[in-house]
Order: C-alpha cells, then structure tokens, then sequence
C-alpha cells in the first residue's frame, strides 16, 4: 500500500463537510432544477444596469490580471463610508474576509465566541485554524449580547462574531445596543461585526464607523442588496493597522477585475439600490402575507429573506422544508435548537413567490401527514 503525505494534525482531524450544500448540487442529486430559487438569500433583482453595461464593456479586458491592490474599489468604498483608504481591505465577499480574520486572531485551542446557529461559514473558517467554537444560544430569536459578552469575558475570548442585521433569523439590533456591546468588549477581543444585510435594514441598525477603535471590523458585501453574489467581492472596514495586517496573508490576486469593477459601479448607483431595497421590503411584505395565510408567524426581517415560525418543532419544520424541495421550491431552514422550528424564505421574483404560495399548502398538509 502507497504511503500518503501527511496532513498537518488539524486538518486531518476535521471531517469533510460544507457549510452550504449549494441548490446546484442538490439540482444534479434531483436531476431537475428548481422553478423557485430562493433559499440562498440572493438578490434576483440582479444588478444594477449600469453595472451590467459596464460589465459587458469590459469583458474582452479579462485577459489582464486584476489590480492587485484593489485600489479603485477601495477608494470608492472609503469615499462611501466617510473613510480613508487605508481603513478598507477588499476581498472574496465576506467569507474570504472571514478566513483571514481566523487566521490573523486564532491560535490552535483558542475560544471564539458566536451565537448558535449562526453563520456557519465563520465556524468553518474557524475549525480550519484549530479554533474552539464557544457557542451562545439565540434569546427572543434574536442574538444574545449579554450572553455573548459572558462567554467572551469568561473564556478570555480573543475573537467574537455578531450579524447585524442577524442570518438565520432576519433579526437586528438598534445601533445603541450594537455600542454598548462594542464599549463593553475588552480591548484585547475582536469583533467581526457582518453586516451583509446593512444596506437591506434600518438605518438606526448601523453604527457610525469608528477606525480609531482597533478591535472591531466591519464587513459589507456585493452579493445581497447589490445583487453580485456570483462574484465574489466584498470589503471590511477597520482601523489602519487591523487594515495592514490583512495585507500580510491576503490572497493579493484574490478578487477579479471583473468584480473589482462591478463593485465600483455598484457603489456608484446608489439609485438602483435605493429600489432594490423597496423591491425587498415589499417581497418581504408578500412572503409574510403568505405565511400568514398558511397560519404560519413570519418573524420581523431587516434582511432579503424572511423566516417563519412553523407552529411546531424543528422535525415538523424540515418536513416542511423537504416537501417544498420536492415541489421544485429551494428554500431552507435554521437548524439549531429553538431556531430550527423555523424555515427561511429569500425575497425572489413575483413568479417565484407565486410558485411557494401556490406550493406552501400542499407541503404543508403533507407535513402534517393530511
């Protein structure tokens, strides 16, 4: 029998899995697609036409490599926030950031602090780096900051993950309550504060941005309200040097000219994005009245998705999940305790949303075996 090289002893203790299992792989699995894509939070709203025109005008420039400083991109996202330069780092939308962030604050055995259930690709990153997962159960579907700020304090956590707005449950807190959380954290622990939905949510949810404050990142992306999430492309916002440690490990080759210059337009057309969050809210009014209809409970969403309350416990709720699937419906659902009695539904287009309405009766009689 050959020998085989070895994996480095993390690595080869982690079992193979991903966070998401992507509709695509589950469209090959069923052999057929899916009539209603809206499980992975995407915007079907797609881009901006400006952004699409210039994409399509740049297209025979592929062959050059991108800019490896991203320098556009960051200098339009700094102009956007109020910011300098040397405040931004561009990466693969979010999860690329979130795989530098482990790597820069994560030691082997390290306690990371994260509410449970929530965004599984941060614990993925975080596994990968031989970090502890310390998890905070969801109070009032909602992410608990007092619970996590006790488990940061006890375990002397150097690193803690927050969504604001909240994935799964479409939950947010007011930016008073994200600032007492911040001034409460102890100076030595990071926070990855996500803001992915940002755009999609209240404007009283976002804090203003302090880069004199080196233990807090922000992070935004191009793949929800801007309708890029095929691309890649996201940014942080932080204090300078928190900025140029970045740049020690970056992947500097990481993020395409075609995203670099899509994200710059995107960011240009603020028009467009003010309807696509109008389009958004007014999805997320349909999806709730639908829930509503089916005496289902849509909890209150600032996000591009809305989750609802199926009545019953989680088995009940992945029933349901299962029998929207086999109706050609992708969707999904929480799956921690006292959040997985929930499924999760994104904003798509009129048809799609007529497609679950029509579909979400008979899924659910054939999750209550009628």
């Amino acid at each position: 029998m050959r020998q085989r090289p070895s994996l480095t002893p993390i690595i080869g203790s982690l079992p193979t899995t991903v966070p998401f299992v992507g509709p695509e792989a589950q469209e090959r699995e069923r052999g057929r697609p899916f009539r209603a894509r809206i499980g992975a939070n995407e915007s079907s709203f797609g881009p901006s036409p400006r952004v699409i025109a210039r994409m399509e005008s740049v297209a025979r420039d592929q062959w050059m490599y991108c800019d490896p400083d991203n320098y556009e991109l960051k200098v339009a996202a700094a102009a956007h926030h109020g910011v300098a330069v040397e405040n931004v780092v561009v990466g693969e939308g979010i999860d690329g950031l979130l795989g530098l962030v482990a790597r820069m604050y994560v030691a082997p055995g390290d306690a990371v602090v994260t509410s449970l259930g929530a965004y599984p690709t941060f614990n993925f990153h975080i596994a990968g780096v031989g970090g502890r997962l310390v998890t905070v159960p969801y109070a009032n579907d909602k992410e608990d900051l007092d619970g996590l700020l006790a488990k940061i304090v006890s375990e002397k956590a150097p690193l803690v993950y927050l969504s604001n707005p909240d994935n799964p449950m479409g939950s947010w807190w007011e930016a008073p309550d994200v600032v007492r959380f911040i001034e409460a954290l102890p100076e030595t622990t990071m926070l990855v504060l996500d803001e992915a939905y940002g755009e999609l949510g209240p404007a009283s949810a976002l804090p203003a941005i302090d880069v004199a404050r080196p233990n807090v990142i922000r992070m935004r992306t191009f793949s929800k309200a801007y309708g890029l999430a095929g691309i890649r492309c996201g940014y942080a916002v932080a204090e300078a040097e928190v900025i140029r440690d970045f740049e020690k490990i970056r992947n500097h080759y990481g993020v395409s000219r075609m995203a670099q210059i899509a994200g710059l337009e995107a960011l240009a057309d603020q028009e467009y994005l003010r309807s696509v969050v109008a389009r958004v809210a007014a999805g997320r009014e349909r999806i709730s009245a639908i829930a509503r209809q089916n005496d289902l409970n849509p909890l209150p969403s600032a996000t591009n998705f809305v989750t609802i309350d199926c009545g019953r416990d989680g088995a009940f709720a992945l029933k349901v999940m299962q029998n929207l699937l086999s109706r050609d419906v992708f969707i999904r659902k929480p799956m921690a305790p006292r959040l997985d009695r929930c499924i999760r539904v994104s904003v798509g287009l009129d048809h799609e949303l007529d497609i679950f309405a029509e579909e979400l009766p008979g899924a659910l009689a054939a999750a209550r075996g009628n």
